[in-house]
């Protein structure tokens, strides 16, 4: 039965994700679970739009600035710090936020992705990014199609590097990726808010933003 409650809170960037979060927090016994893939860095402040100091005193944040930036923090391990920060919000009787600016990350968690325990092997990356290029990336995403159908389906073939990825998963476990990724919803009820406005007003926003983070 799901049972423990988790809002998430999407939309583009400067859109005010953080603000309705921390609104919502302070309403409700919240904590913020952060699912943005620069904000994790810690000193990278400048160009993140990281919660100030003001606003993490507002309401309890997670999974902002918890590694160095050269750690390469994977989806997979986000996905992991993710349900162990909502869990333990849930342990201590309040509500999770999850709110940030990278979508693949907030989707993972909502709708469970099953993804791949295979870190990156930077040199058969490059073996298999010379090889896009040499052959061109149809033939290569052709490379793909035959030995995972569906997830080649899925994949643009201009995408070399998700092609790429899927066939370094399928190269080094056997298995090809579309099967590592079957989903299995977390068990929570999920309210999704998704924020949205004139394009106009937003880009004024994030000019803005970009002033005050200089």
């Amino acid at each position: 039965m799901k049972s423990s409650p988790l809002i998430a809170i999407v939309g583009p960037t400067g859109i005010g994700k953080t603000t309705l979060a921390i609104t919502l927090a302070q309403a409700f016994s919240g904590q913020i679970v952060s699912a943005d893939s620069r904000q994790i860095y810690q000193w990278m402040d400048i160009g993140t739009a990281k919660p100030s100091a003001a606003e993490r005193a507002a309401a309890p944040h997670h999974l902002i600035d918890i590694v160095p930036p050269d750690y390469v923090l994977t989806l997979a391990e986000f996905q992991e710090r993710a349900y162990a920060a909502i869990d333990a919000v849930h342990a201590q009787g309040n509500l999770p936020l999850l709110a940030g600016g990278t979508g693949q990350w907030v989707w993972s968690v909502v709708e469970g992705w099953g993804i791949p325990r295979v870190p990156p092997d930077q040199s058969l990356r490059a073996e298999l990014e010379a090889e896009a290029q040499t052959i061109g990336a149809a033939a290569f995403h052709a490379k793909l199609a035959a030995v995972d159908p569906d997830a080649a389906a899925k994949l643009d073939h201009r995408n070399v590097r998700r092609v790429i990825r899927a066939l370094e998963v399928y190269l080094k476990t056997g298995i090809p990726i579309s099967a590592h990724q079957q989903k299995s919803p977390p068990p929570y009820r999920i309210l999704m808010i998704g924020l949205t406005m004139p394009r106009e007003r937003l880009y004024l926003r994030i000019d803005n933003r970009i002033d005050r983070m200089m």
